[in-house]
């Protein structure tokens, strides 16, 4: 008879929201056994894949807590200050809006490449003996019963605890087994990801300009091992241009990337491979279900106008770790319904607020016409001279507003 693990949680998806979740509950002396069908190997081999993280100051004083940011000391590049603007067809901005960070105030979030970010989760999870990695491997069952999950691998071995976290992305197909409802739509727009070196330094500065088209993000990055000054861009295009673009030789396509820049940083020349995914909507009317919650991705995802993906998942890891190891030190089931019930409280409505404000924002800024770009001049001349308006879009990029999780202050729990 093939062996049965215990732990106390299971969690299905290793990526980042996974594993940083793994690292928490042990972290708090809860054992953790992870699946997933990728090859860690493979996501931290050499070289930058051109896929970068605005992670949040509160996200990022979780890190700390967790022993994930001192590895990550040397590859952190601080946003001091986001430059907001509506743009016109030959590249220029009007109407900017600068969001700027006091010297003595924490930054607006570190930007990290995701590759850095899985190295870093590696390093302290192997400093974790509470945490199990069952990678890669393929899930052939899933079975709950009053009292818990069990997970029946490839290899005829299982795995049970009482509680399930999906973590597995968009397209969970965990989630869609359990039968969670979802909304989604598509943007018909595709966003086209990578890096760049530029001619000038960016001075942790970064730029989003709204375009008719889709809006285009310039996000700082440290400078590479020969002292050139990097950025990561979010270029987003109408669905139809997508596959012309993409066609695009590195030539035409870094043209085209400093028209859009409007020469804030001089010269470019293409520092990672390029990527270009379609954007959509999704989000799950519930989070959790008899023994099932689910975390970032696989509970929500929005359009990356505002560079919230990650951050939002990453809450949801705070919160959720928090509710279980205070369910723990009650000496409660951690799939109990009612334990479960408090993760949705506090997770749903900040989800759910989160997603309808970036699908506004997409839906206002791509409204073509000079009507349209009227109002849009209006509101960021409004909040530009607001600043306590101003005070709460940079507390809400920071990732400190709202009933925040004791790790995302960063303290213990």
């Amino acid at each position: 008879m093939s062996e049965t693990l215990h732990s106390d949680v299971l969690i299905s998806g290793g990526g980042l929201v996974g594993q940083t979740l793994a690292l928490a509950l042990a972290h708090h002396g809860l054992s953790v056994q992870v699946v997933d069908p990728a090859d860690p190997v493979t996501t931290i081999a050499p070289g930058f894949d051109g896929r970068a993280s605005a992670i949040a100051s509160a996200v990022w004083r979780m890190f700390d807590v967790l022993g994930v940011a001192p590895h990550l000391v040397d590859h952190g590049c601080p946003i001091r200050a986001i430059n907001v603007g509506d743009g016109v067809p030959d590249g220029g901005r009007i109407g900017d809006l600068d969001f700027v960070t006091a010297d003595d105030a924490p930054p607006l979030g570190m930007m990290v490449e995701n590759r850095q970010l899985r190295l870093a989760l590696a390093a302290a999870i192997a400093q974790a003996p509470l945490v199990r990695l069952h990678m890669p491997v393929d899930v052939m069952a899933r079975d709950v019963d009053a009292h818990g999950m069990t997970l029946t691998l490839a290899d005829g071995s299982k795995l049970r605890a009482p509680l399930l976290i999906v973590a597995e992305g968009r397209r969970s197909p965990t989630r869609d087994a359990a039968g969670f409802s979802i909304a989604s739509w598509s943007y018909h727009h595709h966003a086209m990801i990578g890096a760049v070196t530029h001619e000038r330094p960016h001075g942790n500065v970064a730029y989003e300009i709204f375009y008719p088209s889709g809006p285009f993000a310039l996000l700082p990055l440290v400078d590479d091992a020969q002292g050139r000054h990097r950025s990561a861009f979010v270029w987003t295009v109408a669905e139809k241009d997508g596959p012309g673009f993409a066609k695009l030789g590195d030539r035409g396509f870094i043209a085209e990337l400093q028209k859009r820049a409007g020469g804030a940083l001089g010269a470019m020349e293409m520092a990672a491979p390029r990527m270009t995914y379609p954007l959509g909507f999704h989000h799950s009317a519930s989070i959790v279900t008899d023994r099932i919650a689910l975390v970032g991705d696989a509970a929500h995802g929005i359009h990356p106008i505002a560079g919230q993906g990650l951050n939002l998942g990453l809450r949801d890891v705070a919160a959720l770790t928090e509710v279980l190891v205070d369910g723990a030190r009650l000496g409660l089931d951690l799939g109990d319904a009612a334990l479960l019930a408090r993760y949705q409280r506090w997770r749903g409505l900040d989800n759910m607020m989160v997603s309808l404000a970036t699908d506004g924002l997409t839906r206002l800024f791509g409204i073509p016409g000079r009507t349209a770009a009227a109002v849009r001049r209006t509101g960021l001349g409004a909040v530009q001279r607001m600043p306590m308006l101003k005070r709460f879009f940079m507390d809400e990029a920071r990732g400190e507003a709202g009933d925040l999780p004791r790790l995302l202050a960063g303290a213990e729990i």
